[in-house]
């Protein structure tokens, strides 16, 4: 059992030991707490107005080489696509502001925007498998006579599958031309395009007018439906791999580009980029949330219509910039890397 002395002696020590703190903090270390406070609040607003300089700094370098990209860009842009037909399509959400940078960019080249059209949900979604199933077996013999660009023979075979058939209703609808008039669109491409809008496949922004030289597939960054809608669906038809499958298609039946932000993996741009075989066709450019990005955009596609085909960026393997339209060299000429199309 522990008595009362036990406790008198402790409570003598707490006692003792506030007595001690109180003396030294009020006399010899007042002063020496006070003054490492102050140098310690002086260092930190000292490094407060250093970071904001550096900062303010930092902005106006950002903005002043924001002016210099954007006037080099007119210069390098001017009249890279004067009379060509281009055809936008946004495969999923791009933002308005990224949009209208690409739009502003595509008419600083010279391009008339012919078609601005959105693909809807249905085009992707896992529900609607069975929907483009019906409309794509409805259309094979619309389709069966389709040749690509490299005339190395049919586009659509009978092996051809939903978003293959879908992909090159799509890219007739919008650059097939009437034969009697190469101004006009054909009449098969304005019933394609009519299945398409009936069928909810796609919106139309502004209805195709005349037939695109070109086509741009324009994409936010998306990376497909939710794992719980696609579980069971099969991923070479439905989300991104629908999407890789347009593009494929696409650019075997006219000049393509794909162009996306900055690349994240499985969005469109990083997936095309990851297909050996889609590599070698199809044309893309990451980073159009940025105006860089969106002044590569009409130059890539001038670049693809003249036969280069390449990846455009800044992540590591993508080429900077397309070479100008029908230089020489490719994209070697371009990049000074010399080594061929970046993946």
């Amino acid at each position: 059992m522990i008595d009362f002395r036990y406790h008198l002696v402790s409570l003598i020590s707490v006692f003792l030991a506030l007595a001690v703190g109180v003396i030294l903090g009020a006399g010899p270390l007042q002063g020496a707490i006070g003054d490492q406070l102050t140098d310690q609040v002086a260092t930190l607003r000292d490094e407060r107005n250093t970071l904001r300089e550096e900062l303010d700094e930092a902005q106006t370098e950002a903005g002043e080489q924001r002016e210099f990209v954007e006037a080099a860009g007119q210069q390098l842009v001017s009249g890279s696509l004067a009379g060509q037909r281009v055809a936008v399509v946004d495969v999923d959400e791009v933002s308005d502001s990224t949009e209208q940078g690409v739009l502003d960019q595509l008419e600083e080249a010279g391009a008339r925007v012919v078609a601005h059209e959105s693909l809807t949900a249905a085009w992707t979604s896992a529900d609607d498998a069975t929907l483009r199933d019906t409309v794509a077996g409805g259309l094979r013999d619309r389709l069966d006579d389709l040749e690509g660009d490299d005339a190395e023979g049919d586009v659509i075979t009978e092996e051809s599958t939903t978003p293959e058939l879908l992909g090159a209703a799509l890219t007739v609808a919008l650059t097939d031309a009437d034969p009697t008039d190469p101004s006009a669109r054909s009449a098969e491409a304005e019933t394609l395009q009519g299945l398409l809008e009936q069928f909810g496949l796609v919106d139309v922004e502004t209805a195709p007018e005349a037939p695109a030289d070109a086509i741009l597939l324009l994409s936010g960054g998306d990376k497909g439906a939710d794992d719980a809608e696609t579980q069971d669906a099969d991923p070479a038809t439905t989300g991104i791999g629908a999407l890789t499958t347009l593009a494929g298609t696409a650019a075997e039946l006219a000049p393509a580009v794909v162009a996306g932000p900055t690349t994240q993996e499985g969005d469109l741009v990083s997936s095309v980029r990851a297909d050996d075989e889609l590599v070698d066709t199809v044309t893309t450019v990451s980073g159009i949330e940025q105006v860089t990005g969106q002044i590569v955009v009409p130059l890539a596609v001038a670049a693809q219509q003249s036969g280069t085909v390449d990846q455009y960026g800044f992540e590591e393997g993508a080429t900077v910039l397309p070479p100008e339209a029908g230089a020489p060299g490719g994209s070697d000429a371009a990049s000074g890397t010399g080594e061929g199309q970046g993946k």
